[in-house]
Order: structure tokens, then C-alpha cells, then sequence
């Protein structure tokens, strides 16, 4: 065997040449970054400038190259193609071309059927489709490669109704170019369920170019409040031909829903003082922005502008294509290395890595020109966004607020609210103040002086006027209505007076007596009233009538009056009733002889003559004696008394206070009657009031005064002169009244309120001074100045109090006195039934002693002071000679005056009761006045004194009859 032989050692490799690599890699230069395409399909034809969205594309590309720290890796590659606008078979076309050169994403375009094509076409390659307007028609359901930089519509539709509420329009008109807007409005559309927005659609006829007749109906129809839902050229299109109809006066507010108002060109509108609002999603305000629009401006200086548009001003499609590439390029960055690849329409093979990039573009955020960027992770749309509110100045348009879907609405100056109408204030120009004349509202000032301008009038009006000027900060020149009307509808729906001259923009103010109405506040505004009133009657004072031939029944009622001749009657028959069964009353001697014969002293006559002269304050030469006939002269007497004085002091009162008592009380008297005419202010609120009321009464009175057209006025004065010259009643508000009746005591007002309203400040349907002028006159209520300046106006001399009015005395107010007599009455036949009761008990233990005298001619004589002397055989002759005809008389009589006593003291005991449970219900009684006696005390007194009086002498009574015959 041979020799072994040993295996050669390896050799140790060197360090070296491995450092020496890593050095040389080390100074190699970097690797070029890898190109990356983006496609953009525009609508434009070939040989027109570059739209404002490719010019912008192009733009945000270059800044991205130029920013390597925003996509190192890459180096973004613009693709632009143009197609037609409107043509989705092109524009599917122009994408296909696209992706055949391999992008990794699409822009554009921006309107309805050319964006769907081409957002269908990379849903089928899986290619990320990127939009910067308004997606129309809105997809089913959102596309997984599709993401939009511009906010959603109804995002967009609440803020313009978040807006239009806040402005307070209570009515506006929509004015759309396309069924695209009513879909992006779709929020303001449905508010009017909600809200108190009445909303009025109008379309502009295709293409815009002339929508002035379109203009000239919504002038027509003052319709004020308009929001234009269109893009910026139409815009600017409508603007002009608004301008041109006269549309643009501080009247009008319109409001554009396009983000593009910065853009406009709205120096023609600056000084018309209309009230213009907008939006702008533009972050002008940032510095860095600022930076960017000044390098676009000198970009997009070298091409002339769109119709309407400031030359050089970034719109806000420009704007967001602007913040699309730099979003795609954040993406990209993250998405490195991105193999992108060439795509084939007719293969349908979809790009493989494009879902990835698609989630990474919807996970990307950017804070860009139109404010930070973030998209929605199931639907790819914006989530969240900030909108500038923008209110038309003299310097322009001006920032006052902003608008975002998490916080809504936010006006940082609630100054500088838009208003519709005047602008910011109503500093720069003269105000029309339209008015009427009517005392003391406003009235020719008194002077020996020329006077011109607001100088010539004085008045309420005048100084609230002057108040409202100093607080709101404006100039003003009074005129007065021409027609001198406050203002009415005729048959044609048409208006007059102060309501016509704001309807038609010739005044902004009408200070007035204007009534605030339903039907006035659909066509005008009014502010809060500055004084509250209703409806009254104005009628002359009653005038006094001089006392008739028959005054002197007027002390006492009717009722009254027949009481007294019925008591008078009753009490002369039951007096001669008495007075048969008392032979004292019934005898009395005769003059001529000792014993001639026996005369009859109480007859009947001589009863009712006895009563009569106690009623006359008279005597009758008759002067009962017994008891019980004492008991009712007392009692007749003190009636009469009582109703004597009663008698003379009403008498009295009546003869030197003329009695006064209208003719009416109230509007149902006026109703009723058809003797007095009335009337009110023709084409006034007060003739609206009776005219549309619907109540039976003023129903009545509206028939009455309709078929009587001289029954109507034409101005105040004239109905002041028709009721002081005429039986006329004048309806009209009361604060007239109350101002008529101090001045002129020969005025009244007759009767309440018939209703409640208030007199307002009115201006145009719109008009920013409502809200302003209601704060005023709030404020000069708290401060107390109203209620001064009415003082200052209302303020007369005044009329004296009338005095308290005599009336006649009715039963409620002596019926106490027929009680009284009523009382003495009864007590009187009790009396003598329980003397004729006891005399013939005494006659009956004397019947032995007496003697019968002769049966014819004689007449027997029971005396008092000796029973035994009583004959009661003469007596019951003497019933023996009454005839039975005489007792029938003296019983009926007797029955009759009994029952009538009884139901007259009944009848006037309830009704003195009712009357007392009455005033007690409705008032409290009135305290009685001081009195040393009441009458029921000096009845008591006089009753009293009658009978403890002692009898005549014997020389003035007169002498019994002698027994003999």
C-alpha cells in the first residue's frame, strides 16, 4: 500500500472583499423610485382649455413629485384623457384606454351617466375609482372600489335647511335645475312636515340660458325667499338675470346651495343690499392653503375663466381632485412596492393587488384644501367635514359662521346672522315710512311756520317712530298712504292702503293704527304690537229730556202705583166694615137739634175720603175712637207718611237731573234695533272683523251694515261727524274711542269690548326689520316709554263725573211700607172681632136688664164705660134690621179686601226677599246710610203714640145720640 497522504487544509477566507462590497454598495446611489400611473378621464372636448379639475390633477401630481417625503417610493405619472360630456359610452371608452396602460387608480369624471360608465368599469377590473362631485345617479349600493372626496347630499340637504330655518322664513321658493338638485335637497323638501316652511318648487327650463320668465312669475307672486339648488355657471347665469328684472334690492335673499360662492362673481350685487348666503367647503383661512390658491391663480390666470367665475379662483371640484392625488399618493406610500399591471376591458381579469390598494386609499386621512379627509369604511364616502358660512358684503363675501354634520350649525357673531332683506344694517340707506292720518296716531303739526319733510307731523306714531330710529340706527321720510286706506281685499283677491304700499315694496315700515290679522299676515310681517285694544260702540251721550205733562208719575213705578190705590181702597172698606159693628164710629149728633135722628158717620165713601186725606196730608173731619179702627188709621198713616217723603225727594231729583238713559247698551242692542244706524271704517280691520266673523250677533250686524253702503265711513272723522250730528253708532277701536271721549264729553263709549287684537309695526314679507323693530319695542315697554308717549297723546281734559241718576222707586224699595199697612190691617179686624166678641159675652149676663125699644126708628147704643146700660135686645134689633143684601156686601167686602191684603203682602214679601238674596249674591250690600229712626221704628213710635193719646175734648168730638126717639 502506498504512503498515506493527508487532505490539503482549507485556507481562511478573507474579510475583506465583504467590507469592500458594503462600501461600494454603500456609495451606489439610490434606486430611482418606481413610476406609478394615475388615469384621469375629464369632459372636455380636444381643442378646448383644460378644465379646471385636469389643470388641478396635474398641479397635485407635480407637488407630490416635488414632495418626496409624501411618496418616496414611487413617482406619480398623470394619464389624462378628455371625452364628451354626457357620453357614457366614451367616457367607458377613455377608461378602458386607462387601464390598458396600467393605473393604479381612476379620477374623474364628475357628472351623472359618464362617472356611472367608468365607475362600472373598474367595479369589474377591481380598479379604485376615485370621484370629486356629486355622484349621480347614487348607486344601489356603494361599489367596494369607489370612494368620494365631496360631501354626501343629504349631508349637504341638512345644512341648507339647518340655514333656512335659522333664518326664519316662514316661506321660500326652491328653484332647481335638474331632478339631481331635488334629490340633494331632499332633507329642505321634507322640512315643511316638520317645520312652518311653506316650500314652492320651480324648475328652470333646460339650459338655462333664459329663465326670465320663469323670474318675472316669481316676481309677480313676491316671492322673496330663494334657494338656488344649482351648479356655479347656472348660477352666475341667474344672478345676472335677476339683476337685470330688478330682483336684487334688499327685498330679496337668496341662497346658494353650490360650495362655489367664493368663486363667483358677485361685485355687481355688493351695494344692491340683497341678502345673499352661501357655503364654501375651501379652507381659505389656513396659510397653507393660502399658499397653494396663490400658485393656482397664477396657473390658472393664463386661461380665461368660466362664465361668471373670478379669474384665478380655485372652484371647489379643482380643490378636491387637489386632495384626491395627495389621499392615493398617502396610499401608495403605504402600499410600497405596488406592481401595477395592464388591464384588459374585453378579458375581465381584474388586477390582483387592487382590493389591497382600495382598503389602503380608505384607511388613508389627509388634511388638505378642503379640510381633513377621512373616509367611511363600509360605503367609502367622507365622514366628516367642515362647511364656511358666507353672507354677501359690500366687501365681498364674508365668513359669519360654519356648518358640520357632528356640530350643525355654529354662527360665531349672532350680529352677523344673515337677514334677509336689508344686509347687515339698515344704516346705509333712507327708510320709506308709509302712514295714515288718524288722531293721535299721526296729525299735521300745528305752525305758523312752513314745514317740510317729517317736520309736518306730530303724533303716538310719530314718536315710536323717532324711538325705533334711535335704537335701530336708520334714517327715515314719512308719506302718507295715497289712498288713504289701512288696507282690504276686494272681490279680486287685490289689496289697498298701507298693506298694497309694503306688498309692493314702496314703504319698508308702516307705523300706523295697523290691526295685526290673519289675512294681512300671509302677505305682510308684523312685529310685536305695540298696543293692545278691541272693538267698541262710539255713540253720542244721552241726551236729557225735558219733564213731560206726565212727570209726576215718574217718582213711582207703574207696580207701584197701583199698590197705593189698591191699599187705599182696602183700607177705606175695611174701615167701614169696622166701623158697622163699632156704633161709636157710627154715630154722631146732628147740628140742628138735641136728637134729630141718627147720621151715619163711617160710610163707605167717608172711609175712602178718610184715606184719601191721610194720603194728601189732609184732614177729613172723621176721627176714629174705638181700638182696632186707631190701629188702622195709625197704620195708614204711617204708610202714608213714609211714601209722601219718598215721593217728594224722587219727585225732586227727577224734575232737576233730566233722566239720561241710552237708547243702547251693547252690540246685542244694536243687533236688535234698526232705528239707530251703525257702521264702521270702510276697507279697515274693524268692517275684515264683522265681515269674516262667523258669531250669529256679528253676523246680524255685518247683514245690516252690508245692505246700507252709506252705513260704512270712509275715514274716522267722518264717523266722529255722523254720531255727534246723527243717531249713529260708530264701530271702531277703542283706543280711538278712549282718545274721542276725553276730548269731546259729548262721546261715549256704549258697552265692553267686542274683541281683543293689538296694533303692530308692518314691513315687507321678509323684511329683516320685523325681528328688529319686535326687540325695540320691547325694549321701550320695559323701559316704560310706551305707556308714557300714550299718556302724552291720550291725555285730556276730561269730563265730569255724572251723577247718580234718580230712578223710580220701584217695589223692591218701599215695599216694606205695604207690609206695614198690611200688618195694621189684619191687626185692625182682629181688634174689632175680639171687641164684637167680648161685647156680646158682657150682653149676655146683662140680657135681663136691658129694654127693647121701639123696632122701627130706633137705634140702640152699647157704651163702654157701663155695660149695663147696653140694650142687646136694640141691638139685635138693629142686626134685625140690617137686610140680608147689606150682610152679603159687608162679607164679601170684608173677604175680598182680606185676600187681596194677604197676596199683595205675599207677592211683595218674595219679592223683596228674592231682591235681597240677589244683591247679596251679586255684590255686598251697600252700607245703609246713618238715620236717627229707621221706618219700622217710627212706625212703632207713631202706632204708639195714637194709642196711648187720650181722647178729643167733648167740645170737638161729637155728641152720642140721644136714646130717645
Amino acid at each position: 500500500m502506498g504512503p498515506r497522504v493527508a487532505p490539503p487544509q482549507p485556507r481562511p477566507r478573507s474579510a475583506a472583499p465583504r467590507a469592500l462590497l458594503c462600501v461600494l454598495c454603500a456609495l451606489l446611489p439610490p434606486a430611482a423610485p418606481q413610476p406609478l400611473r394615475l388615469g384621469g378621464v375629464f369632459e372636455a372636448a380636444e381643442d378646448e382649455p383644460a378644465p379646471a379639475e385636469e389643470l388641478a390633477f396635474r398641479l397635485a401630481v407635480a407637488s407630490v413629485n416635488r414632495n418626496r417625503g409624501l411618496a418616496p417610493n414611487a413617482t406619480l405619472s398623470p394619464a389624462v384623457r378628455r371625452t364628451a360630456p354626457f357620453d357614457s359610452f366614451q367616457a367607458s371608452q377613455r377608461a378602458c384606454d386607462q387601464l390598458a396602460l396600467g393605473v393604479a387608480a381612476l379620477f374623474g369624471p364628475g357628472h351623472g351617466p359618464a362617472a356611472g360608465a367608468v365607475q362600472s368599469v373598474c367595479q369589474a377590473l377591481q380598479v379604485p375609482h376615485i370621484q370629486t362631485r356629486w355622484p349621480h345617479p347614487p348607486a344601489d349600493a356603494r361599489g367596494a372600489f369607489h370612494v368620494s372626496l365631496h360631501p354626501e347630499p343629504a349631508a349637504l340637504g341638512r345644512a341648507v335647511r339647518d340655514l333656512v330655518l335659522r333664518l326664519g322664513w316662514r316661506d321660500a321658493t326652491l328653484v332647481y335645475e335638474d331632478g339631481t338638485g331635488l334629490l340633494r335637497l331632499q332633507q329642505l323638501i321634507q322640512a315643511p312636515a316638520r317645520q312652518d316652511l311653506r316650500l314652492r318648487l320651480r324648475r328652470l327650463p333646460p339650459g338655462a340660458q333664459d329663465a326670465r320668465p320663469l323670474l318675472q312669475d316669481m316676481k309677480r307672486g313676491r316671492e322673496l325667499h330663494v334657494v338656488l339648488a344649482c351648479g356655479p355657471e347656472t348660477a352666475a347665469r341667474l344672478l345676472q338675470q335677476i339683476l337685470l328684472l330688478g330682483m336684487m334690492t334688499e327685498h330679496y335673499h337668496y341662497l346658494l346651495t353650490t360650495l362655489d360662492m367664493a368663486a363667483l362673481d358677485l361685485g355687481p350685487y355688493r351695494h344692491s343690499g340683497v341678502g345673499m348666503t352661501g357655503f364654501r367647503l375651501l379652507r381659505a383661512d389656513s396659510p397653507r392653503v393660502a399658499s397653494v390658491l396663490e400658485k393656482w391663480a397664477a396657473d390658472r390666470l393664463q386661461a380665461p375663466p368660466g362664465p361668471g367665475l373670478l379669474g384665478g379662483a380655485m372652484t371647489t371640484a379643482a380643490a378636491l381632485m387637489y386632495d384626491a392625488v395627495h389621499v392615493v399618493a398617502v396610499a401608495a406610500h403605504r402600499a410600497a412596492p405596488l406592481a401595477v399591471s395592464s388591464l384588459q376591458c374585453h378579458r375581465h381579469q381584474p388586477w390582483r393587488l387592487g382590493p389591497r390598494f382600495m382598503n389602503l386609499i380608505r384607511e388613508a386621512q389627509w388634511d388638505g384644501l378642503t379640510g381633513r379627509i377621512a373616509f367611511d369604511q363600509t360605503d367609502g364616502s367622507r365622514k366628516d367635514f367642515d362647511l364656511d358660512i358666507l353672507s354677501l358684503g359690500e366687501e365681498g363675501p364674508e365668513k359669519i359662521g360654519a356648518w358640520s354634520p357632528l356640530r350643525g350649525l355654529r354662527l360665531r357673531d349672532a350680529s352677523r346672522e344673515p337677514a334677509p332683506g336689508l344686509g347687515a344694517a339698515p344704516t346705509n340707506r333712507t327708510l320709506i315710512v308709509t302712514t295714515i292720518l288718524e288722531e293721535p296716531y299721526v296729525m299735521y303739526r300745528k305752525s305758523d311756520q312752513p314745514l317740510s319733510g317729517n317736520d309736518r307731523f306730530e303724533g303716538f306714531c310719530l314718536d315710536l317712530l323717532q324711538e325705533l330710529s334711535s335704537i335701530l340706527g336708520f334714517v327715515y321720510d314719512v308719506q302718507l298712504v295715497p289712498d288713504g286706506k289701512y288696507g282690504a281685499q276686494d272681490a279680486q283677491g287685490e289689496w289697498n292702503g298701507l298693506v298694497r304700499e309694503l306688498m309692493d315694496r314702496r314703504a319698508d315700515l308702516a307705523v300706523a293704527p295697523l290691526t295685526i290679522t290673519r289675512v294681512r299676515e300671509a302677505v305682510i310681517d308684523f312685529s310685536e304690537p305695540f298696543m293692545a285694544l278691541g272693538i267698541g260702540i262710539l255713540y253720542h251721550t244721552p241726551r236729557g229730556a225735558r219733564p213731560g205733562p206726565f212727570a209726576l208719575l215718574r217718582p213711582l213705578a207703574p207696580d207701584v202705583w197701583a199698590c197705593v190705590l189698591l191699599s187705599g181702597l182696602g183700607v177705606g172698606c175695611v174701615l167701614f166694615v169696622i166701623a158697622r159693628f163699632r156704633p161709636h164710629n157710627g154715630r154722631r149728633p146732628h147740628p140742628c137739634g138735641q136728637d134729630p135722628g141718627v147720621v151715619d158717620g163711617l160710610t163707605l165713601l167717608n172711609g175712602l175720603w178718610f184715606g184719601v186725606g191721610a194720603l194728601l196730608q189732609q184732614g177729613s173731619e172723621l176721627v176714629p175712637q174705638a181700638l182696632s179702627t186707631r190701629i188702622l188709621a195709625g197704620s195708614w198713616w204711617c204708610f202714608t207718611l213714609i211714601l209722601t217723603a219718598s215721593y217728594t225727594a224722587s219727585l225732586a231729583a227727577l224734575l232737576t237731573v233730566g233722566r239720561s238713559e241710552a237708547p243702547i247698551g251693547s252690540a246685542d242692542d244694536l243687533a236688535r234695533q234698526s232705528s239707530i244706524e251703525y257702521g264702521a271704517v270702510r276697507d279697515g280691520a274693524t268692517m275684515a272683523f264683522f265681515e269674516k266673523s262667523k258669531i250669529a250677533t256679528y253676523e246680524k250686524m255685518w247683514a245690516f251694515m252690508g245692505s246700507r253702503p252709506h252705513a260704512l265711513v270712509s275715514s274716522s272723522e267722518d264717523g266722529l261727524r255722523r254720531v255727534l250730528s246723527a243717531d249713529y253708532a260708530l264701530l271702531m277701536e277703542s283706543t280711538s274711542i278712549e282718545y274721542l271721549t276725553r276730548r269731546n264729553c259729548s262721546l261715549t263709549q256704549v258697552g265692553g269690548l267686542i274683541d281683543a287684537k293689538g296694533y303692530g309695526v308692518g314691513t315687507p314679507m321678509g323684511s329683516p326689520l320685523r325681528d328688529r323693530v319686535s326687540v325695540a319695542l320691547l325694549q321701550l315697554q320695559e323701559e316704560g316709554k310706551l305707556h308714557a308717549m300714550k299718556e302724552k297723546w291720550w291725555r285730556g281734559r276730561g269730563c265730569p263725573e255724572a251723577g247718580p241718576e234718580a230712578s223710580a222707586l220701584g217695589v223692591d224699595s218701599v215695599g216694606g211700607l205695604f207690609v206695614v199697612l198690611a200688618a195694621g190691617l189684619v191687626l185692625a179686624v182682629l181688634v174689632a172681632v175680639g171687641e164684637l166678641l167680648y161685647a156680646a159675652r158682657r150682653g149676655r149676663q146683662a140680657v135681663k136688664d136691658l129694654k127693647l125699644n121701639t123696632l122701627l126708628g130706633r137705634t140702640y147704643k152699647l157704651s163702654l164705660d157701663s155695660v149695663n146700660q147696653f140694650d142687646f135686645d136694640a141691638f139685635i134689633e138693629t142686626l134685625q134690621r140690617v137686610s140680608s143684601f147689606h150682610l152679603i156686601i159687608f162679607i164679601i167686602i170684608i173677604i175680598t179686601t182680606t185676600t187681596a191684603i194677604i197676596i199683595t203682602t205675599t207677592i211683595i214679601t218674595i219679592t223683596t226677599i228674592i231682591t235681597i238674596i240677589t244683591i247679596t249674591t251679586i255684590s255686598p250690600p251697600p252700607s245703609p246710610p246713618p238715620s236717627p229712626l229707621s221706618s219700622s221704628t217710627m212706625m212703632m213710635v207713631v202706632v204708639v203714640v195714637m194709642m196711648s193719646s187720650p181722647p178729643p175734648p167733648p167740645s170737638s168730638l161729637p155728641s152720642p145720640p140721644s136714646s130717645s126717639t
